[in-house]
């Protein structure tokens, strides 16, 4: 498809666990050589092909452990899938894990650079947009301070504000519109909303429901790894509250 910034065709994802069946150092050290380890295999995606369209705003719903952060961490390349096939058609900016790649030893400056390259970005362009990045993250004032002196709340807002200003064509977003305080969040969400205008793709993972409707128009859930819905936001949120609602009340 021409129109397409992102196909997966029967995509899985396995994961080999292994369990040790003692806890101390000499249970451990004896299970080397007595016991074999229980090695388990989660299926964190099974067999899941989607099409998603240059300027669409998709919603990944679902509850915890269902594959949403694994398949959006095949889309951004970060981990290979062990079956089945990728496409992606444009520049991403992965929003997943943010300030994660981030020295706590170099300033904030240092640091913008330092992932503003892994991002695909030269030193001039880094440099034209410096001002930007750093008025977007409100770190004027810290901004030659080791990382190692932010908080939390200071980190996330430097990861957003480098990512968001790479000139995305595709962005992946995993839980990110829940980053620092009520107003960073506000001026996070008007960000998207630019890009939505611009007709920029977009896929979030968020347990927001009313975000993912207020957001996007369309919603994939997933759950144990399968695509239980996929269609208008609205319809598919609805869906998945249901589904929500009767396991909590089988739970009681």
């Amino acid at each position: 498809m021409k129109d397409a910034a992102i196909i997966l065709e029967h995509v899985s994802k396995k994961y080999r666990l292994s369990h040790q069946p003692y806890s101390s150092l000499k249970g451990i050290l004896l299970s080397i050589f007595r016991y074999r380890r229980r090695i388990e295999v989660h299926q964190a995606l099974n067999d899941v092909s989607l099409t998603i369209r240059h300027g669409e705003t998709v919603g990944l719903i679902g509850v915890n452990g269902s594959g949403k952060s694994t398949l959006l961490a095949i889309i951004a390349r970060v981990i290979l899938p062990t079956a089945g096939k990728v496409w992606v058609n444009g520049r991403v900016a992965p929003l997943l894990q943010l300030g994660v790649g981030f020295h706590p030893d170099l300033t904030g400056l240092e640091n913008i650079y330092f992932n503003g390259i892994i991002l695909g970005l030269t030193r001039q362009q880094i440099a034209e947009r410096l001002p930007a990045i750093v008025r977007f993250a409100e770190l004027v004032e810290f901004i030659d301070t080791p990382v190692r002196a932010y908080s939390s709340g200071m980190v996330l807002r430097l990861g957003f504000a480098v990512a968001v200003h790479t000139d995305p064509e595709i962005i992946l977003m995993d839980e990110v519109l829940a980053v620092g305080d009520e107003a960073f969040q506000h001026k996070c969400l008007r960000k998207i909303q630019e890009f939505q205008r611009e007709g920029r793709t977009i896929v979030l993972v968020s347990h927001d429901m009313n975000q993912v409707r207020q957001v996007a128009s369309r919603a994939i859930w997933l759950h144990q790894g399968r695509v239980m819905a996929d269609g208008a936001a609205e319809e598919v949120v609805d869906h998945y509250l249901q589904f929500a609602e009767e396991i909590e009340k089988q739970s009681l």
